[in-house]
């Protein structure tokens, strides 16, 4: 089969405790050495997938119900540790997995994440990515010393000036400023080496870094754009963008928006890759699967957790809503947009509770034997066009079973059909991800 009928797979996680009280949690939430992520890294590259993207939060919520309660109670966004440390670690137990990490504009000072992302990048060995966030909780501002963050389209605003000034100062040495001139004892020429004097709205910085430019000069760029302000930051600046869209439909419309607007920016559509968030849920028998499912979305302690969880991205409060009636039409949020219409399902006269049952498993959902998730993914793919999954755990719950039954039994299934690579084409992981 042809690299045209290839897509590409990524893993959706963050630095958080592991399913600490499920009966096939790892650790019991109780190890913070990273060492859960160093074998799903191995994992993940022994399967070939493109990236791991780490997720990242810079609060604890009291969203849900005015109170950390179900916040802490379930370990939903805290603890989380900081994921930036964690990737010199996993790259150094691997060879060729790209390596996202969820960094902020609204809170890293752009030179400083700037020279971040190019140590990283270095020491990962060209297997970087910058997931592009603005952040989208009131609460993480307040632990910066703000009272609010600025409204959802200002920050897209910063957002623009703030990715124009950190390219900027990636491109401050020249390639091939590095010399090592041994007869005139220069290590580096001066000339190839340039101040950026950025004079924006928002930010001002005079250069030049301080690190030399980093194996893919430019790290892979990462954006979840769910709004139209965030699909046009998506489709400036991103080179893998994730799709929240569940439906052929939804993922069409959400990937024709995002490549129509790269052209408008002068770019080529093909060089930004849309994955598409799932969870599948796979076991022997297409039964075992689906009662595997059901017990998950049929438990009060997975509902609870779940709207605690979306409260604390969409910054509303669920608690104040009747279970069994259907939310307000007009639901709208200053947090993840993007999040909230795919938990919404606008129309469909579902209540909370069913859209909350929903949200796992759905006439879509990715249930079955290998086969039969295989059978879906690459019909949706042959409907959709491109480019990808990014795969994710369900309900919360990353297991190391969980990571096992993708890895050893859907992905192979993958892999027989000719439907994910085999390996690793390149050495950078930008060029591995335009591989097709």
């Amino acid at each position: 089969m042809s690299n045209a009928n290839k897509f590409h797979l990524g893993w959706f996680a963050n630095f958080c405790t592991d399913a600490w009280n499920d009966r096939w949690g790892s650790t019991g939430g109780q190890d913070w050495t990273g060492s859960f992520y160093i074998e799903l890294a191995q994992h993940l590259e022994r399967a070939k997938f493109d990236y791991l993207l780490l997720e990242d939060k810079l609060m604890v919520s009291d969203a849900y119900g005015g109170t950390y309660e179900h916040e802490l109670k379930h370990a939903l966004h805290s603890p989380k540790h900081d994921p930036a440390p964690l990737i010199p670690l996993l790259g150094h137990v691997t060879n060729h997995l790209g390596l996202v990490v969820t960094l902020s504009s609204t809170f890293y000072p752009p030179y400083l994440l700037a020279r971040l992302c190019s140590t990283l990048d270095h020491l990962t060995g060209g297997r970087l990515g910058w997931n592009m966030v603005t952040s989208a909780e009131d609460r993480a501002a307040q632990n910066f010393g703000l009272d609010e963050l600025p409204r959802h389209d200002e920050r897209y605003a910063r957002a623009h000036e703030y990715v124009e000034l950190v390219r900027q100062l990636w491109d401050s040495w020249e390639p091939d400023a590095v010399v090592r001139d041994r007869d005139t004892g220069t290590f580096v020429d001066h000339t190839k080496v340039h101040t950026i004097d950025f004079e924006g709205k928002y930010y001002r910085s005079r250069g030049p870094l301080n690190t030399v430019p980093s194996p893919q000069l430019h790290p892979v760029l990462a954006q979840a754009g769910g709004s139209p302000q965030g699909k046009d930051f998506a489709a400036k600046y991103a080179d893998t963008v994730v799709g929240t869209a569940t439906d052929p439909a939804g993922m069409i419309a959400y990937r024709d928006d995002i490549r129509n607007r790269a052209i408008q920016y002068g770019r080529n559509p093909d060089d930004i890759k849309v994955l598409f968030l799932i969870t599948p849920h796979v076991a022997d028998t297409d039964e075992e699967a689906r009662a595997k499912l059901d017990r998950i979305v049929s438990s009060d302690y997975y509902i609870d957790k779940t709207l605690a969880h979306l409260s604390a991205i969409v910054e509303i409060d669920f608690t104040k809503f009747d279970f069994d009636e259907p939310l307000p039409d007009d639901l709208h949020t200053n947090g993840e947009r993007g999040s909230l219409e795919a938990f919404l399902q606008r129309g469909s006269g579902k209540t909370l509770r069913e859209l909350t049952t929903a949200y796992l498993s759905t006439e879509d959902a990715l249930v079955g034997t290998p086969e039969t998730v295989a059978d879906r993914l690459e019909a949706l793919m042959a409907e959709v066009g491109g480019d990808g999954f990014l795969i994710t755990a369900p309900g919360m719950r990353l297991t190391r079973k969980y990571v096992i039954e993708i890895v050893d039994g859907l992905v192979p299934e993958l892999q027989r059909r000719g439907l994910t690579r085999t390996d690793y084409e390149y050495r950078l992981f930008k060029d591995n991800l335009r591989a097709f």
